[in-house]
């Protein structure tokens, strides 16, 4: 089976005291979502991953929200992490970086994503105060940076997100999803021209 036909699907399945959590994803699907976390700005932003990354993503989640939303949106960066991370197989074939600037009204942000098989995250630019914000009346703009964070060290991917201008929170968030989403989109894609894995190691 050649690398663009073998199924890069996952599904993962994570159970604390603190969450309840059930995702599948596939790659190499066309951005159809069933998303439900009982965060509801929480949904459209994976939503709005799952879209504009063509990533097929099913996802139920269930947690502790009247304490805090904290852990379940945590814990579901986790998964969503670790599912990639199978998904994406040996990494044979692929592109492996990318990177867009995607606008939303007076947002800006950027996103450039190495599937390098190495966590790291480089997030700024988020206007003073932002993350004490609450979005929707429920999701903290602190969470933005922790998902970001969650997924790049079980996705074990280097991503850098750089918010370039913005006002308005919820705006400058889904401008951060929006843009990781097409950077990751491209990384993952199979590339005609790379014959096996595109590192001079020879592993990702």
């Amino acid at each position: 089976m050649t690398p663009a036909s073998a199924p890069r699907t996952a599904r993962v399945q994570r159970e604390t005291s603190e969450s309840s959590i059930d995702l599948s994803i596939d790659l190499d699907g066309t951005g159809v979502s069933d998303i439900e976390t009982s965060v509801p700005f929480f949904d459209h932003l994976l939503t709005a991953f799952a879209k504009h990354s063509l990533t097929d993503l099913t996802l139920r989640a269930r947690g502790d929200i009247e304490i805090d939303v904290h852990h379940t949106v945590e814990d579901v960066g986790i998964v969503l992490g670790q599912a990639i991370r199978q998904a994406l197989g040996d990494k044979r074939g692929i592109s492996r970086y990318g990177d867009a600037l995607v606008p939303l009204d007076e947002a800006l942000a950027q996103a450039v994503v190495d599937i390098s098989g190495r966590p790291y995250l480089v997030h700024t630019g988020e206007p003073a105060g932002f993350e004490f914000h609450l979005i929707g009346g429920h999701f903290t703009g602190s969470m933005v940076r922790h998902v970001f964070e969650a997924i790049a060290f079980n996705a074990a991917l280097t991503v850098h997100v750089t918010v370039l201008g913005g006002r308005d929170p919820h705006h400058i968030a889904e401008a951060e999803f929006k843009a990781f989403a097409r950077a990751f989109r491209q990384a993952k894609a199979h590339d005609p021209l790379v014959a096996g894995i595109p590192s001079t190691k020879g592993a990702l």
